[in-house]
């Protein structure tokens, strides 16, 4: 009961955690977190939809894969990942005002939350959904860091998210980027003398 409690308050906590990177630091300044916030904007851009149901609809399709290739346990702990950094993200846009700050500061911000949270929730045996699922089934085959594989997955994206936002916000989801995946997998390789139980439990079985 003990691990349980822990494991899915460990769950919430970086799920929350990343919702608050993405909308009180990132989204204010159109900078995507990663694919699936890409997605997102783009999404918002196009159909006018809000950032929160474009985050959770870009991330359906990924579910399904993780389904099969993760097992039912990981997928339910990534639903509910995915749905309370949705309600966060949600949340915060509507109700909490953003400080103006300068765009650096935000960026900085933004990737270390946004990398702590993330690096939570695999170490929960969960991840923050979108990208992170094809990035964990490709770490997992070639036995490689999954932050890097995150990097580049995400690359792509903000290709795409380069044509409805300035470049310049594209070059700031770079850098969001690499400090958030290097983060991540600083994270990941932590070891927690009595909290061992939390090990990065993706794996597929």
């Amino acid at each position: 009961m003990k691990r349980f409690i822990i494991t899915y308050s460990c769950l919430l906590f970086g799920a929350t955690l990343q919702g608050m990177a993405m909308s009180l630091f990132l989204f204010p300044h159109s900078i995507p977190s990663g694919g699936a916030a890409g997605l997102a904007i783009l999404m918002n851009h196009w159909f006018h939809l809000s950032l929160g149901f474009s985050l959770w609809l870009a991330n359906i399709v990924f579910l399904l894969f993780a389904l099969k290739y993760f097992g039912f346990t990981w997928t339910i702990r990534t639903i509910l990942s995915v749905a309370t950094t949705s309600m966060t993200v949600s949340f915060f846009s509507t109700h909490i005002p953003h400080i103006h700050t300068h765009i650096i500061l935000d960026l900085m911000a933004g990737s270390l939350f946004f990398g702590i949270g993330v690096g939570i929730l695999i170490r929960a045996g969960a991840s923050s959904g979108g990208m992170v699922i094809p990035a964990l089934m490709i770490a997992n085959y070639k036995n490689w860091s999954p932050g890097k594989v995150m990097m580049g997955i995400n690359l792509f994206i903000f290709l795409l998210t380069a044509m409805v936002i300035d470049y310049k916000i594209v070059l700031f989801a770079v850098i969001c980027q690499f400090f958030s995946t290097n983060i991540i997998d600083f994270i990941y390789h932590l070891r927690f003398e009595k909290l061992m139980f939390l090990t990065a439990n993706w794996r597929r079985r």
